[in-house]
């Protein structure tokens, strides 16, 4: 699927009918963090500075993720016409800000920071499949299968620098594993719960704990195990990890096993 725009979304098939409330929930979440594009685009223009080459690239892919948060955006508004995307947006900033004057990655090497950005590209592609797999409404369905499309496509163009800077830099398996393990584990980072705060909950105090349960519960009960498969066979190329039949399912079996075993513990404390 190549490069699109709002205009090609067909927005005159929504149905209201099938849109799924719980869904909705993480779909107005979902279109404030991807409005930060062009903030995280800022802060890889610090880190790539010089590279002219790849700052060019990382404009270009923040523009197409602001894009997804107004697709999201627009379609939450269209499920939910008391939903205001602008104001949403305007709260999750507030709260929730991208550094965008950095000179240097966080990951310690241009080569890790785009071992990171394969990582979440892994992540969100894998979401997005899964979340337009669970859509019964038909617009959500294509507008998550153009943003699945992309945040393959932009896997490979983040991969693609990754090779360059592994030339130069020869960041070997083991560190780029450190660095893959540590980009997963800011799933539990702030972003994510303020983002369903700032989209879900305009009215209430912010409750990291309870922001993060909530969102939790919902967004990675989308997940099946062939999303789970998927994405390990992408983060193997990332890290540099040779593929063999064995490896890949003992990853995959305990990625699921730990996914499920989170869904359940969030599915229990929204219970009590």
């Amino acid at each position: 699927m190549g490069r699109w725009t709002l205009d090609d979304i067909p927005w005159q098939r929504f149905d209201g009918a099938k849109v799924d409330p719980e869904l909705l929930r993480v779909v107005k979440a979902a279109s404030v963090v991807e409005q930060n594009g062009a903030d995280y685009a800022d802060y890889l223009c610090g880190v790539f500075a010089g590279d002219r080459e790849f700052q060019d690239a990382a404009r270009r892919w923040g523009a197409e993720e602001a894009q997804h948060g107004l697709a999201l955006g627009r379609w939450a508004s269209l499920a939910d016409p008391a939903f205001d995307y602008d104001a949403a947006c305007a709260r999750f900033t507030a709260g929730y800000r991208v550094k965008r004057d950095a000179s240097a990655s966080v990951r310690g090497s241009r080569a890790g920071e785009l071992v990171a950005r394969c990582i979440v590209e892994t992540a969100t592609s894998s979401y997005y499949t899964a979340m337009g797999e669970a859509a019964a409404e038909p617009v959500l369905q294509a507008i998550c299968r153009r943003i699945a499309a992309d945040e393959i496509r932009h896997y490979r163009l983040f991969h693609l620098h990754l090779e360059r800077y592994l030339a130069s830099e020869g960041l070997g398996v083991w560190r780029r594993l450190g660095v893959a393990l540590g980009r997963i584990a800011e799933t539990e980072d702030d972003e994510l719960a303020y983002a369903y705060h700032a989209a879900n909950e305009p009215a209430r105090v912010y409750d990291r704990s309870r922001a993060a349960r909530e969102h939790g519960r919902r967004a990675f009960a989308l997940y099946r195990r062939h999303h789970v498969e998927r994405g390990i066979a992408l983060i193997f190329k990332a890290v540099g990890l040779k593929r063999t039949g064995r490896l890949d399912r003992v990853a995959a079996s305990l990625a699921w096993w730990g996914l499920k075993r989170r869904v359940a513990r969030w599915q229990r404390q929204a219970a009590s």
